[in-house]
């Protein structure tokens, strides 16, 4: 754990005495390390209550910040004043539509790949590219399922397997595609729900996931879920998808159930 924390010091070009401004929940992991990786690496830190804002409530400017994609949303008019000089966001997906905001910004900004079982990310791309780059001291490989494979032997003797399938690049780099869990089979054609929600993010003005239904003539077909009460969404909205793409049914839910950390529960939402 700790020699993670030192490698994303040299990742992110982090020197003793840098400021930082901490706004995760430290209840939580990634908040426990945002702590840890800056008092080994001798970081000046401010703490300011987690929110969905945290600009608003502190002042003056930081060498570096970690936050979830709502509070860098919620932040760009702040961050366009280059109040943070390299920001990462991790915990859930940063989708195009805030992410084709994010890289006009005057400033570093890094995507993290991680999850509980690594403690900390092991992996981190530019926002605006499409790769990541693991961490030192880390390599990965894919298992029959195109699932990404993670060898820290720093963390884990073992290998970790995940449930996210990427396209490997080199055994340090990887695009991630989505989650076999979620993986719809429509017709023998199989979808991922994260690139359709991807291509879809910056049409529809609300949050909704993708995800796959039972059908008796597709064995199973897409269903797009629109949090919120009943609108008119313009059939020309899915233009950009593929034809085995496009959602056979729209569904409203009032309210999405979330995890404790703001992420969907699909399933369960349903």
């Amino acid at each position: 754990m700790l020699d993670s924390a030192l490698a994303t010091g040299d990742f992110f070009g982090l020197e003793p005495g840098d400021s930082i401004l901490h706004c995760l929940p430290t209840n939580y992991v990634a908040g426990k390390m945002v702590w840890v990786r800056s008092f080994i690496l001798g970081l000046e830190m401010k703490f300011v209550e987690p929110t969905s804002n945290p600009l608003d409530k502190i002042e003056g400017n930081f060498d570096f910040c970690a936050m979830v994609p709502l509070q860098a949303k919620n932040s760009l008019e702040k961050l366009k004043k280059k109040r943070i000089k390299k920001l990462i966001i991790g915990g859930v997906t940063v989708h195009k539509a805030l992410e084709q905001e994010l890289v006009k910004l005057p400033m570093e900004i890094y995507e993290t790949y991680g999850m509980t079982e690594t403690i900390t990310h092991i992996a981190a791309k530019r926002i605006g590219t499409e790769a990541f780059t693991v961490l030192p001291n880390v390599t990965v490989y894919t298992d029959e399922r195109e699932c990404l494979v993670i060898k820290a032997k720093k963390i884990s003797k073992n290998p970790i397997v995940t449930n996210d399938i990427v396209k490997l690049i080199s055994d340090t780099q990887f695009i991630w595609e989505g989650r076999f869990d979620n993986v719809i089979n429509s017709g023998g054609i199989k979808l991922m729900p994260e690139q359709i929600e991807d291509k879809l993010s910056t049409l529809i003005p609300r949050r909704y996931f993708v995800y796959g239904q039972p059908d008796e003539t597709l064995g199973e077909k897409v269903i797009l879920y629109v949090e919120g009460e009943p609108m008119t969404i313009n059939q020309s909205v899915f233009d950009v998808l593929n034809k085995y793409e496009t959602p056979k049914e729209i569904v409203f839910i009032p309210k999405f159930k979330e995890t404790a950390t703001g992420k969907i529960m699909r399933k369960e939402s349903i």
